[in-house]
């Protein structure tokens, strides 16, 4: 009976619909900023979490102000996430840069190599402002992203504005499609999306996590070709 209930908890754990009708706007800025800042927080559901909470930006936004208009409610909605999930990435990149230093002194051992921290160093000086920005919609990834740029010690500046920049465009895409998408299906077609809310969530899953099982897998296949 224990087992059952635990797997059913677990089950719910991973439905953005939970969080938002057990914790509401509050539960989900705080997911949005341990998943954008925290090793703890990369297996939240971030990008369904967002289009899901754009369906129900109204109830979300009553709970702190409801200014009367849907419009207004969602931009509400979109302004907090944002600042959540900057302030996020704002946490992971000064954790980065505190440990940073002291990694460029560390042994190579199994889990760690110098050269791959070099490497990193190089990318983010390159595409540093694409890699942040890029990794918000790349799950799992937007949970490290800020913290290797602090580790290489990306420039402060730099990481700032891209981390703003690439912040409101994934929260307020995500949540603007939960939003727009909903209201299109229910005027031109009288279809509830809200009714069926598991397949859009793994349409977003697979979505969101199909660029990197390319890149796996492409990956594998090319160092396999050049071996």
């Amino acid at each position: 009976m224990t087992e059952y209930i635990l797997a059913f908890q677990l089950h719910e754990l991973l439905q953005p619909q939970f969080y938002i009708d057990n914790g509401g706007l509050w539960l989900m800025l705080l997911i949005i900023f341990a998943e954008t800042g925290l090793f703890i927080g990369f297996f939240f559901p971030g990008d369904s979490l967002l289009f899901v909470a754009g369906i129900f930006s109204d109830k979300l936004a009553g709970s702190v102000f409801d200014t009367g208009s849907s419009f207004l409610n969602l931009l509400l909605v979109i302004a907090l996430t944002a600042v959540a999930g900057i302030l996020g990435n704002t946490t992971g990149y000064m954790f980065g840069k505190r440990i940073g230093p002291a990694m460029f002194s560390w042994k190579d051992n199994i889990l760690f190599k110098q050269k791959y921290l070099h490497q990193a160093h190089d990318f983010y000086e390159k595409h540093g402002g694409g890699a942040v920005v890029f990794a918000r919609f790349v799950p799992i990834v937007r949970t490290f992203a800020p913290i290797v740029a602090g580790i290489v010690e990306m420039d402060k500046k730099k990481f700032a504005f891209f981390n703003i920049v690439g912040c409101v465009a994934w929260v307020g895409s995500m949540l603007a499609g939960g939003h727009y998408l909903d209201k299109f299906f229910m005027q031109h077609y009288n279809f509830d999306i809200k009714k069926h809310l598991e397949i859009i969530v793994l349409g977003i899953v697979f979505i969101t996590t199909a660029p990197v099982l390319v890149k796996l897998i492409f990956g594998k296949a090319k160092s396999s070709s050049v071996k």
